[in-house]
C-alpha cells in the first residue's frame, strides 16, 4: 500500500508541475503578445506621422490660343499646311487634311517649338521620302522625284546625298541645291 500511496504522490507531483510549466507557458506567451502589439503600434503611428497629406493648389490656367499654320503630315490625304483658327479643334484640323484608311488616330504627335530656338529645317530622306516630299526639294519636280524613287527601287538605299549624282539627269548643280534639305538613312 506504501508503494501504491508513493506511486500516487508521484503521479500528483508531475500532474503540479505540468500544471505550473503550462501556466508559465501561457505567461510567456501573453508576453510576446503584448511586447508584438505595442511593436506594430509604435510602427503605426510612425508611419502615420510621416504619410501627412500634403495640400495642392492649382493655379488657374487659360487654354492656349491656337492660331497660324500648323502642319499636318504623315498618313493624311493631303499633308501640308493649314491655318488654324481659335474655334479649330484639332479633330476638324486633321480631319481636313484627310486621315488615310491606315492612320492610327490614337497616336498624333504635336511639336511646339521653343520661340528662342533657332529652327532648324527638317530634311528630307531621301530612302523613305515619297514622291510629294521629295518634290518639296529645290529643283525636284514630279519627274525627278519619280526618278529617285525608281532609282533607290532598283539599286537599293541611298548611301550619301551625292549618290543623286549617278541618276541619268542629275548634274552636280541639283545635288549642290538638295545637299542642304536632304539626309539619307535607314
Amino acid at each position: 500500500m506504501i508503494k501504491f500511496y508513493h506511486r500516487i504522490r508521484i503521479i500528483d507531483k508531475g500532474r503540479q508541475v505540468m500544471q505550473e510549466l503550462r501556466e508559465k507557458m501561457w505567461l510567456i506567451i501573453a508576453f510576446f503578445l503584448g511586447v508584438s502589439l505595442i511593436t506594430d503600434a509604435i510602427y503605426l503611428c510612425i508611419m502615420v506621422a510621416q504619410h501627412q497629406p500634403a495640400e495642392i493648389a492649382l493655379a488657374d490656367t487659360k487654354p492656349a490660343v491656337i492660331s497660324g499654320d500648323i502642319f499636318i503630315g504623315g498618313a493624311v490625304a493631303r499633308p501640308g499646311i493649314y491655318s488654324a483658327r481659335c474655334d479649330d479643334t484639332l479633330t476638324s484640323l486633321v480631319s481636313s487634311a484627310g486621315p488615310s484608311t491606315n492612320a492610327d488616330t490614337s497616336h498624333i504627335s504635336i511639336v511646339i517649338p521653343d520661340k528662342t530656338a533657332a529652327s532648324q529645317p527638317q530634311k528630307v530622306n531621301l530612302n523613305r521620302a515619297e514622291s510629294w516630299l521629295l518634290q518639296a526639294l529645290p529643283g525636284i519636280g514630279e519627274g525627278k522625284a519619280r526618278m529617285i524613287i525608281d532609282y533607290r527601287t532598283k539599286n537599293g538605299p541611298f548611301r550619301s546625298v551625292d549618290d543623286l549624282a549617278k541618276i541619268e539627269g542629275f548634274g552636280k548643280s541639283i545635288v549642290d541645291k538638295v545637299k542642304d534639305y536632304a539626309v539619307v538613312g535607314d
